[in-house]
């Protein structure tokens, strides 16, 4: 089966460094790979309501969600891209998994069997040089991915403040180069053995 990325923007600022180092690994794919980006923060997708319990539905919003259900859907790979925004993803990617949660009841109930062996990534930027303070962003996908079934192809982490710092990130730059090339395995919780 052909690979299909989807690429999720999540930043508040265009063109910022997350994006930078998301665009120099996605250029190491085979020239046959099927890349598709969308901008999180250019998308209509209110906050999401949990209405599973609620006795009156809740009123429908305009919204691009029925495009982010099909495109989720339709890659073999999900790569969140989000900088660190307090020691996790920004709301922007947080609204979109949110959405998991509606898609596993409606409008598929087999959204999770769907989603189950497919590779979810991650790409993010912070401007501490310490990686380890990424490390709930890092759980925080890692265990989306196990509770989906699916494969956890590891986070991208790069250092940059301001625009285009991360460009001279050598490490990260070093690791984008064969980050998308490695095998990603089925995601497991930490405590599992």
């Amino acid at each position: 089966m052909a690979r299909s990325f989807l690429f999720l923007l999540g930043s508040a600022r265009a063109d910022g460094n997350t994006e930078m180092l998301a665009r120099a690994a996605a250029e190491q794919l085979p020239g046959d790979t099927e890349q598709r980006w969308l901008d999180l923060t250019q998308l209509r997708l209110p906050d999401f309501s949990d209405g599973r319990h609620a006795t009156d539905p809740s009123p429908q919003e305009e919204s691009d969600e029925a495009l982010l259900w099909e495109a989720t859907l339709a890659a073999t790979d999900v790569v969140i891209v989000s900088p660190l925004y307090w020691y996790s993803v920004s709301s922007y990617a947080k609204r979109y998994l949110d959405y998991w949660s509606k898609w596993l009841f409606t409008p598929d109930p087999e959204f999770k069997a769907k989603m189950a062996g497919r590779t979810l990534w991650g790409v993010t930027v912070m401007a501490h040089p310490e990686e380890t303070v990424a490390e709930p962003l890092i759980l925080t996908m890692n265990h989306t991915a196990a509770y989906m079934g699916m494969r956890f192809g590891g986070v991208l982490l790069g250092n940059g403040t301001r625009p285009g710092h991360v460009l001279a990130d050598e490490r990260a730059n070093a690791r984008a180069k064969t980050f998308f090339a490695q095998e990603a395995p089925l995601a497991r919780y930490p405590y599992e053995r």
